[in-house]
């Protein structure tokens, strides 16, 4: 009896000691967690896109609990809403930012980039992109393979059938720049939304000169620099014979749009253009008849 009763208070005795140990341990050792992570989590999407740029919902309510303010911060799936109320949570002043939305910069349809080969590889732009220039001439144009669609989490992109080329839904993307990431050409870009959702972009990723694009596509930017000369605002640059619209810049003026020779630009839900008047010759009145002059004839006497 007095075996069992000693090993109870041997046991009884190392288990308070451990206790103690663990208790003084967790005290020494704790992490403090601010409490307004789990807040900016719980109104947070969860989508975990990454485009704020951090690892998941988690680690970028770590990064906007743990900052003197908000500057630089996003997220873009849920929005200025969402970012409103995280800024009511943290007691900062919520700043306005303009949406943004992703653009496909290749016009390059059936029409206009014709095939002049066949692939027969995996349906993945990564793998041909890695092995062939594509299936037309134009080795900087959307290999048409979808992973843009694969890499959307949203269902805002997809392929059109008859131009081989994707769309991008403005009303469900939310420019997480999965896309951007999947095209191994860097012909998807996140640009402004812009006013009344209008934009204007060179929609042409083509570094070729002038002539071989031309042969390559008939509505690549083939360099002119036409649109550059035009834009009165400095919103345009030329860079390896291509230009490229500053959305930052751009004021919407659409002048560049007109002088454009191949349509290279485009513009996006903007008004039809009013037809241009045809330029007649004024009709002039018509001079008043002169009466010939009187003859006056002498009969022969």
């Amino acid at each position: 009896m007095n075996v069992i009763l000693i090993a109870v208070i041997a046991l009884g005795f190392i288990g308070l000691v451990a206790a103690v140990i663990l208790y003084a341990a967790s005290k020494k050792f704790a992490v403090y967690e601010d409490p307004n992570i789990g807040k900016i989590n719980e109104v947070l999407p969860q989508a975990n896109c990454g485009g704020c740029g951090y690892p998941g919902c988690s680690g970028f309510a770590v990064a906007c609990a743990s900052g003197p303010d908000l500057q630089g911060k996003f997220c873009t799936v849920g929005g200025q809403k969402v970012m409103d109320d995280v800024a009511k949570i943290m007691g900062f002043e919520a700043i306005a930012t303009d949406p943004k939305v992703a653009v496909v910069r290749c016009n390059g349809s059936c029409e206009h980039r014709p095939r002049t080969s066949q692939y027969d590889g995996a349906t993945s732009c990564a793998i041909a992109a890695a092995t062939y220039g594509g299936d037309t001439d134009c080795s900087y144009g959307c290999l048409g393979c979808g992973d843009c669609v694969d890499a959307c989490q949203f269902d805002a992109i997809h392929m059109n059938a008859e131009t081989g080329l994707p769309e991008v839904d403005d009303s469900k993307c939310t420019a997480c720049g999965a896309c951007v990431e999947a095209c191994p050409r860097d012909i998807i870009e996140l640009r402004y939304l812009g006013k009344r959702n209008r934009r204007i972009y060179v929609s042409c990723v083509n570094e070729d000169k002038g002539a071989k694009t031309r042969k390559e596509c008939s509505v690549g930017c083939i360099g002119c620099g036409k649109c550059f000369k035009e834009c009165p605002f400095g919103a345009i640059t030329m860079k390896n014979n291509r230009a490229y619209i500053d959305y930052e810049k751009c004021k919407l003026c659409r002048k560049c749009v007109v002088v454009c020779p191949t349509h290279a630009i485009v513009e996006v839900n903007f008004p039809a253009r009013k037809p241009k008047l045809a330029v007649t010759e004024a009709v002039k009145p018509a001079a008043p008849a002169t009466k010939a002059p009187a003859t006056s004839s002498t009969k022969a006497k």
